[in-house]
């Protein structure tokens, strides 16, 4: 009989441990990330309608299909749904509904504020322990894991596109032979890293603990290296229960990062469809595939400034220019900005949340000295926190 993939930790009515018993810190993203995300993304989309747009011809054009518009809206609400299922799935219930949504929100605004070749995932994973009471080796193999089914789907994804790129003109030609060739090594470079990631998350998880006590060797960071490996320990023996999971348990996990990706790919799509009738739909979503494998190596938070520039190489020969700013801004409005204002909400949420427990403690902390003054019994102070949150 196969085990859950995470054990029932006695910790998990614990406000969120590490693995060795110390308090979890709540992740932190400075205001500057932010701003600075959303001012370069801006600049850069700003840059763009000023060479391209021209209001008389899009007035000209502007004839907004309500339902496929609706469709685009909807296609971002089941990228959410699918990914909160999935974190959901991979943890065996242990994040419930509401803490798989808050999860998966929280990873989408971290991924937008930190440098696509980092990716929101290790923070993430912080949020997670934090919001869920888990042990932070456990969050961390949930991440682990979730990501790695994206990797998945990025190596079947890179021969698909490279193939699809004798018969299709996926890659613009405009790119010339150069940036073909360098499109063509960079995704080939990028699945053997994808192959590396998966076979030292699940196969040889000792690698991984190998490489982050080499780093934290380095000066400034040794004071991490204890926790760090106690984490990587954590990991290790989590590893080793997901590999004894029944294939369905993979499967499932692998059709619900399908679905998120899918729905990704499809908001671009929609929200041209719906100005753009004659749109080679086929082409935007591989073209629009593309674009999301080379913005992985883009060094700005959440690729602002670049992944709008790849937008302009990518998706703008199919269009006319004067529809190009407008469903770049409606496209990251609704697949990127939106995603900060949700993260500045849960931000706020998490505050709150930490004052109430904090203010709680005080009053138990009073009631327990007071209570033991007269000899009463004392509360329980873990299960009377978690009750109060």
């Amino acid at each position: 009989m196969h085990e859950p993939p995470f054990e029932p930790a006695e910790v998990a009515s614990q406000d969120s441990l590490a693995d060795d018993g110390a308090p979890v810190a709540a992740p932190r993203i400075s205001l500057h990330s932010i701003v600075w995300s959303v001012v370069l993304s801006l600049v850069v989309l700003g840059v763009i309608g000023y060479f391209t747009f021209e209001p008389e011809t899009f007035g000209q054009m502007l004839h907004i299909n309500p339902w496929l518009l609706g469709a685009a809206g909807l296609s971002v609400v089941l990228r959410v749904f699918f990914g909160a299922w999935r974190l959901n799935h991979v943890s065996h219930g242990r994040l419930g509904w509401l803490g798989a949504l808050r999860g998966q929100l929280a990873w989408d605004f971290f991924s937008n504020v930190t440098p696509s070749t980092i990716g929101g995932g290790p923070i993430a994973a912080a949020y997670i322990a934090r919001d869920n009471h888990l042990p932070l080796g456990e969050a961390t193999s949930i991440v682990l894991f979730s990501m790695l089914l994206d990797q998945i789907w990025f190596v079947l994804m890179i021969p698909t596109i490279l193939g699809l790129g004798f018969y299709l003109e996926i890659i613009p030609k405009s790119l010339g032979a150069v940036g073909t060739w360098t499109v063509t090594v960079y995704f080939l470079i990028f699945m053997s890293w994808v192959l590396l990631f998966g076979y030292s998350t699940l196969v040889r998880p000792h690698l991984l603990e190998k490489l982050v006590d080499r780093v934290c060797r380095i000066k400034g960071l040794h004071r991490f290296r204890e926790h760090a490996l106690s984490v990587m320990g954590q990991l290790q023996r989590r590893a080793h229960i997901l590999r004894t999971q029944r294939p369905w348990f993979y499967v499932k996990g692998f059709l619900l990062s399908l679905a998120s990706w899918v729905n990704r790919y499809l908001l671009v799509v929609f929200i041209l469809w719906s100005v753009y009738p004659a749109l080679d739909k086929v082409l935007v979503l591989l073209r629009t595939v593309t674009l999301m494998l080379g913005a992985v190596v883009l060094p700005t938070p959440g690729g602002a400034g670049g992944i709008e520039g790849l937008y302009v190489l990518m998706i703008g020969p199919l269009i006319p220019d004067a529809l190009l700013a407008p469903t770049l801004l409606t496209w990251r409005l609704m697949g990127y900005y939106i995603f900060i204002a949700l993260g500045a909400y849960l931000t706020v949420h998490q505050v709150h949340k930490t004052i109430r427990r904090k203010k709680h403690e005080r009053t138990l902390a009073a009631h327990n000295g007071a209570a033991s003054s007269n000899g009463a019994p004392v509360a329980q102070t873990s299960e009377s926190i978690e009750r109060a949150e």
